[in-house]
């Protein structure tokens, strides 16, 4: 590890050298992509930086420890454990910062919402979760741009609702969002006061780029229509809606809340490109998947990631095994201790993964 760690520090060396060459700076589209690269080393570089100047501190008092002034003999014994859990922390981190990245980590997500089992509760929960995860993109210092939504009904909510979510790092941090969300409580026409219990599927896929998926326009039918629902006047007499056919897929987008037919297929066509993406990246590790589970086990639990049970007040994450009981908190956006210990079980996962191929 530290070797391939000399090599890397190597590396971030001659990017600084690059991107102080005034030849390189001239350049601005070479200049970006060294920038991003010595910005992307950086938190492993000062991490390694870190751990090799703590190894030096135990190494010295190390050596105090055979000297004769007792004095510096006691200052030594006082400070090696909290340096040697220090090194052990940050060779920890050390491993975890070399795991291979994922490509899309940095890039914005599309967050799709729909009600599943449950009738009008699943509806309703659609919007709930839509709003937890809105207030918790605003607190991230992320954009949400609704790119399509369809009503669920007379008791509100959606049947289906799909976001651009756009912030450094947001694919990263919502990735394991995606699966099954299981709610448990009494619907507000229930006289008997009998706990119901509803479910809405999430799927999280990162925004792709036009240069990532070549789409022939040749396997695309694109039908016109006029918009339903909420919308106002315009949106609801003029053929603004847009349906997108994959004809090789089958996939079908469609959107309809802009009212210009124009804007609906841009954002259709932005979410047509997520989810061909998504098919294309699930179809080539499927084999591996597939492999993997008939080794370890399915940790997917894709059936049922998470529940949400009012009359306890609780959430409980059933692939880490984690329970909180600050529901109404949750809801309002603060999951970000419910992410982290997702990402830091996935690390370890990795981890382990990494350990038996070596």
């Amino acid at each position: 590890m530290f070797s391939r760690l000399k090599d890397i520090e190597s590396r971030y060396r001659d990017l600084e050298q690059l991107l102080s060459d005034p030849a390189i700076v001239g350049k601005p589209g070479v200049y970006q992509k060294y920038a991003k690269e010595h910005s992307d080393l950086n938190p492993l570089i000062e991490t390694f930086r870190e751990y090799e100047k703590t190894g030096l501190r135990i190494e010295e008092d190390q050596t105090l420890l055979r000297e004769n002034d007792e004095e510096l003999k006691e200052i030594a014994r006082e400070e090696l454990p909290r340096l040697q859990e220090s090194l052990e922390s940050l060779a920890g981190r050390l491993k975890v910062l070399l795991l291979p990245r994922d490509p899309n980590d940095e890039k914005n997500v599309f967050l799709e919402i729909r009600a599943g089992t449950g009738g009008d509760e699943a509806g309703l929960f659609v919007e709930d979760l839509f709003r937890m995860y809105a207030r918790f993109a605003e607190t991230s210092n992320w954009k949400v741009e609704v790119m399509s939504s369809t009503p669920a009904g007379g008791m509100g909510g959606f049947k289906e609702i799909i976001a651009l979510i756009a912030g450094k790092g947001a694919y990263s941090r919502m990735k394991y969002e995606s699966g099954t969300h299981r709610v448990q409580r009494v619907p507000i026409t229930e006289a008997q006061g009998r706990i119901h219990t509803s479910a809405v599927t999430v799927a999280i896929l990162p925004e792709v780029e036009d240069v990532e998926l070549n789409i022939d326009p040749n396997d695309l039918r694109i039908d016109v229509y006029r918009s339903t629902g909420h919308g106002g006047q315009s949106v609801n007499t003029t053929d603004s809606a847009v349906r997108i056919t994959h004809l090789p897929t089958g996939l079908v987008v469609t959107c309809q809340d802009e009212k210009s037919q124009l804007k609906n297929k841009h954002k259709a066509m932005k979410v047509l490109r997520a989810r061909l993406l998504d098919a294309a990246v699930k179809k080539q590790n499927a084999e591996i998947s597939e492999t993997r589970k008939n080794q370890v086990g399915s940790g997917d639990r894709s059936e049922r990631i998470r529940t949400y049970n009012f009359p306890q007040g609780r959430v409980t994450d059933h692939r880490i095994g984690l329970t909180s009981y600050s529901l109404e908190n949750f809801l309002n956006g603060d999951i970000g201790f419910m992410i982290d210990a997702l990402t830091t079980h996935y690390q370890a996962d990795a981890l382990k993964q990494q350990a038996t191929t070596t």
